[in-house]
């Protein structure tokens, strides 16, 4: 029997007057939340007013007045809800509208200096970046943010660790809130994550010790991986590293939505491969297996014209007027249901050659495709893609289970970074045959 059927059930006759008058407690409860309702609407009518906000930007470091109220308006912040937040944030804007970029610079200096939390500056850009269409003028005071939190956050400065199971818990657990890209779904999956056949490394900034900015999960195998399925089973055994010859890295979160655009994971990569290639020099090769995740997206937008010449050597093998909405349904099908059989061979290949073509389409002279433009970015090439390779609820909803690889050969890189500025992402031979 469940906890609900051992609960008495409450009835209220209709007809009795005492039965609608609310109990003293409900109304206590009522009053108390309507006080403090109140009371942080009185807070928020006593925002300082633009003149005093104003000095934020204008006044000398020195300033004692203007000084402590940066700090009072930081503490204000870092209690406040979504609401308040948003108050405080466009209150700042109106004050600073005749301020040049110098002086907001100048304001961010002062409140860092205030406030003492690099965090708080994070959290200020993350809530510029999610606010800035509905607060006018929040883009241009987030711009000076930006500026210095890329100076705040030089890769000189970060500490990279290698993570195991033997971190602090409270570690673990933000590795658990922030994977991004695969959920840890339980603390078995986490404990096979960073076994001791696995590697899992972040960069931290001294100022922000505990938590980590971003974050990269490395597997090792024989042979390059194509399918994520196995390697996040958290019952698979924990194996030896003396066999392995490929590093493949599997997951690469950013942390910080405050910190969007200020790239510190190339480096991550490179450090990571040098700590390998120090600590397992039988690793040879190092590659990714990524998702691909605006490929739906592109392809449900493609006409059956423009997709029959993305197909091209292969289209007099596919049916006219399929659209590329069509080819999204019938490749989400095939994949969910014979992931490993070969009834539709032709059908698969369909697919691999429209996610190839998508993963090297390019707009701006930068890759169509954000993971491709990460890496590609930064020296790797297209080595494989992957048929089946993500069959959860994501995977096929992103990509129809498709993932590739992204080979990073150290001595390749500036190559590879010379080809795509030319207009020509470097691929495989066997991408490029699909």
């Amino acid at each position: 029997m469940s906890d609900q059927q051992n609960v008495p059930a409450v009835t209220t006759d209709v007809n009795d007057p005492l039965a609608k008058v609310p109990k003293e407690s409900a109304l206590r409860g009522r009053a108390a939340k309507l006080l403090e309702r109140l009371g942080r609407w009185l807070d928020r009518e006593q925002l300082p007013d633009t003149e005093a906000l104003g000095k934020l930007y204008t006044a000398s470091s020195k300033d004692n007045a203007a000084n402590d109220l940066a700090r009072q308006w930081a503490d204000r912040y870092l209690a406040a809800d979504a609401d308040e937040r948003r108050s405080l944030l466009a209150a700042l804007v109106r004050a600073g509208i005749e301020s040049d970029m110098s002086q907001k610079e100048q304001f961010f200096r002062r409140l860092y200096a205030q406030s003492d939390r690099l965090g708080l500056m994070v959290e200020l850009r993350a809530d510029m970046l999610r606010w800035r269409n509905q607060v006018a003028g929040l883009s241009e005071l987030e711009q000076p943010l930006a500026r210095l939190l890329s100076n705040w956050f030089d890769v000189g400065m970060l500490e990279l660790r290698h993570i195991n199971w033997d971190s602090p818990a409270s570690l673990l657990e933000k590795l658990i809130k922030y994977e991004a890209v695969h959920e840890i779904r339980s603390w078995d999956d986490m404990r096979r994550r960073v076994a001791d056949d696995r590697r899992c490394y972040a960069f931290f900034h001294p100022r922000m010790s505990d938590v980590p900015l971003i974050f990269v999960e490395v597997a090792f195998s024989e042979h390059i991986a194509g399918n994520v399925q196995a390697l996040l089973d958290p019952v698979q055994p924990v194996g030896g590293l003396e066999k392995s010859r490929w590093a493949i890295f599997y997951s690469i979160t950013n942390t910080q939505p405050g910190l969007r655009g200020i790239s510190f994971g190339n480096f991550l990569l490179r450090r990571v491969i040098d700590d390998l290639q120090r600590e397992l020099p039988h690793v040879r090769s190092y590659a990714t297996l990524s998702p691909i995740p605006g490929f739906v997206s592109w392809l449900e937008k493609q006409s059956a014209d423009e997709v029959r010449a993305l197909l091209e050597r292969l289209s007099a093998d596919t049916e006219t007027g399929v659209t590329g909405a069509d080819w999204v349904a019938r490749l989400r099908t095939e994949a969910a249901v014979t992931p490993d059989g070969d009834a539709a061979e032709g059908l698969r290949r369909v697919g691999l050659r429209l996610a190839a073509r998508y993963l090297t389409a390019l707009h701006n002279d930068q890759p169509v495709d954000p993971v491709a433009r990460f890496h590609l970015g930064n020296g790797a090439r297209i080595e494989h893609v992957n048929w089946a390779a993500n069959l959860s609820v994501r995977g096929l909803t992103q990509s129809c289970g498709m993932m590739v690889n992204y080979m990073y050969e150290p001595t390749q890189l500036d190559e590879n970074r010379a080809h795509l500025a030319a207009g020509k992402p470097s691929v495989s031979r066997k991408v490029q045959r699909l």
